[in-house]
């Protein structure tokens, strides 16, 4: 999968002004279905849900790529022939700040 950062507002005319940064793509075992989840929010919240679906033994949080940031132009997520996307939204109660 490809993420490509947006350099130019016209962005789906020209693809030529995409810069892409690929994602990890891990070699296709035999038998087995690819999924990808995103968490996209501050990092404050995504480590939390990280942390959250490690501790429900959901997955490691070593398996996780490191944080890469939006750039203020947003991004374009390109699927692969024949991938469809959901999107889950859900919101958490910031914590409150320690003392």
């Amino acid at each position: 999968m490809l993420c490509f950062t947006r350099q130019d507002p016209r962005f789906l005319e020209k693809t030529g002004d995409l810069n892409p940064l690929r994602l990890a793509a891990l070699t296709p075992q035999p038998g087995r279905e690819r999924l990808r989840h995103l968490v996209i929010g501050s990092p404050k919240g995504v480590r939390s849900t990280i942390h959250t679906l490690h501790v429900l033994n959901f997955v490691e949080q070593s398996t996780w790529s490191q944080l890469i940031a939006i750039p203020p132009s947003g991004i374009l997520i390109t699927p692969e022939q024949g991938e469809v996307f959901s999107l889950l939204r859900r919101y958490r109660q910031p914590e409150p700040p320690r003392l």
